[in-house]
């Protein structure tokens, strides 16, 4: 059996080009998470962030029991982070700082695993992804889990180290010991932060089982792993019975993996078809040799295992969305940077002329450069606006010119009152004639409304109202569930004739008066 405790690669390499290859990509991250980070609104999710977090403690803490228990512990971490001063810049900010802790990462696997110009590369790569820079842009929580994810993955390849032969090895058993227990707290943050990250186990075993571990290394993952779904169970039983959140998912079919892959290496195909080749030259090479953990038994898992059993799973229970398998991004780039390097080994046996290796560095860095420069538009057009599902700014802005203190308005469905409850100012004074208990006292997202026979009490004494809609639910083919829902619906088509109408940020604002009476 070949052993897998390798032995600490980039021991021969010097120190400064290692740090280097680490500390570039995590500037390039930043800069491209920064620039254009408070681009002028929220949308729907990060309204939901901005909005839990700002609660108390005990307020979030009712919330989870009801919905959101997936996000809980990311709500919590943002509630220190908005208290002192909250808005997009504060609620983005941890996502651009998690990016770049994931392209160091990157980077830093690709140093251990191979050698620093491998590192930098992969580094680069993963920072000018646009699918990074997307989600390094959001106030959710998935660049964290990413983060969480290359941590862990750093962590099992510092496990699976063999200690230089002049250290004694019960000091090396204690330190692997450590490494084992900071790995396992490690993924459970991570898959408490979301609990799909837990298919980050499966890849680490596909990397264990390629590598042909011995069976001590077995147990002492098992262990870790099993410790990381004892600690998730609690949160797996909750969020499976809200799971009704994740209703609205549609079966992933081929398309979804070509999105997938696509968004994995770079939406635009001049770039996706060249990462696409590296990738098959890295996987020319063996998977293990001895004393060696290859670079690719590491990538290969993290970059196809969780996609792959989520598309799985979701074809008989709907689970799939690409944001869910962000984290499994980072084996891309290692994978196309081992490519780049062993096209770099195959020129001597082809009689070529070999660059030194400073300019093989610096030629690899600018193809990065110019992958980036082709698909800067994709960047600028994620920084606008309205790139997101809808912008609850433009809603509010749009509600602040049209309506007057003291007008009522009816939200339909009640889940859009989001943009009442991130952006403020364009609704204060208006009267939400549905609510009947707002958001932080009912342990509701967006506040408990009135029975049916309350609200066709109160919408009796009004000669006008404004009605803030979703599109679909102004279609004569959308039938809410909820009875609240349907009567609003009913009242408002029976009773009340549309004057005037406004559609901006995804929301359609329309105003009603009430029906002349008939005459005889």
């Amino acid at each position: 059996m070949a052993s897998v405790w390798v032995r600490r690669s980039g021991a021969g390499h010097p120190e400064a080009m290692a740090v280097l290859a680490v500390l570039l990509p995590v500037l390039v991250m930043l800069a491209v998470g920064l620039w254009g980070l408070d681009r002028g609104g929220m949308w729907r999710d990060e309204g939901v962030t901005f909005q839990v977090a700002r609660r108390s403690v005990p307020q979030i803490w009712q919330l989870l029991h009801s919905v959101d228990a997936v996000h809980g512990l990311y709500y919590l971490l943002m509630h220190p982070v908005l208290a002192p001063h909250p808005g997009e810049v504060a609620l983005r900010l941890p996502s651009v700082c998690a990016a770049a802790a994931t392209a160091g990462i990157v980077a830093a696997l690709g140093v251990r695993l191979c050698r620093p110009r491998v590192g930098l590369w992969a580094g680069l790569l993963y920072a000018v992804t646009p699918m990074t820079g997307h989600f390094a842009q959001e106030g959710r929580s998935y660049a964290l889990v990413a983060a969480g994810a290359a941590a862990a993955t750093w962590l099992l390849v510092r496990a699976m180290t063999v200690p230089p032969a002049r250290t004694k090895a019960r000091t090396w058993g204690r330190a692997a010991s450590r490494d084992w227990w900071a790995y396992g707290a490690v993924v459970a943050v991570t898959c408490l932060l979301h609990e799909l990250a837990v298919l980050l186990l499966f890849a680490h075993a596909g990397t264990l089982a390629l590598a042909r571990v011995p069976a001590r290394v077995w147990r002492a993952w098992g262990c870790a792993a099993g410790a990381v779904v004892l600690a998730l169970v609690p949160l797996a039983l909750v969020s499976h019975a809200q799971s009704a959140q994740v209703a609205w998912l549609p079966q992933p079919g081929l398309g979804s993996v070509a999105r997938l892959l696509a968004a994995f290496t770079g939406p635009a195909w001049l770039v996706v078809v060249p990462h696409l080749v590296l990738i098959a030259v890295a996987l020319r090479r063996p998977f293990a040799r001895r004393g060696e953990l290859s670079l690719q038994a590491v990538a290969l898992p993290l970059m196809v295992v969780p996609p792959a059993l989520l598309m799985t799973v979701s074809q008989f229970w709907p689970l799939y969305d690409d944001r869910y398998v962000l984290y499994a991004l980072a084996g891309a780039p290692l994978l196309a940077a081992a490519g780049a390097e062993r096209l770099v080994s195959l020129l001597p046996r082809l009689r070529l002329t070999v660059p030194t290796g400073a300019r093989v560095t610096l030629i690899g860095v600018l193809a990065v450069t110019l992958g980036f420069a082709f698909q800067l538009p994709l960047f600028r057009l994620d920084r606008t606006p309205d790139h997101r599902a809808d912008n609850l700014a433009t809603v509010s802005a749009t509600a602040g010119r049209e309506l007057r203190p003291g007008d009522p308005v009816l939200f339909l469905p009640s889940i859009v009152r989001r943009s009442a409850l991130t952006y403020p100012n364009g609704f204060r004074g208006v009267r939400n004639v549905a609510l009947s208990a707002p958001g932080p006292s009912s342990g509701t997202l967006y506040g408990q409304e009135a029975a049916p026979s309350e609200l066709r009490r109160r919408l009796s004494r009004l000669d006008h109202v404004w009605l803030v809609a979703e599109p679909f639910a102004t279609r004569p083919t959308w039938t809410p569930d909820s009875p609240t829902e349907r009567l609003k619906l009913t009242l408002v088509e029976e009773e009340f004739v549309p004057l005037q109408e406004i559609t901006r940020g995804g929301v359609t604002l329309r105003l009603y008066i009430r029906r002349p009476p008939r005459t005889a």
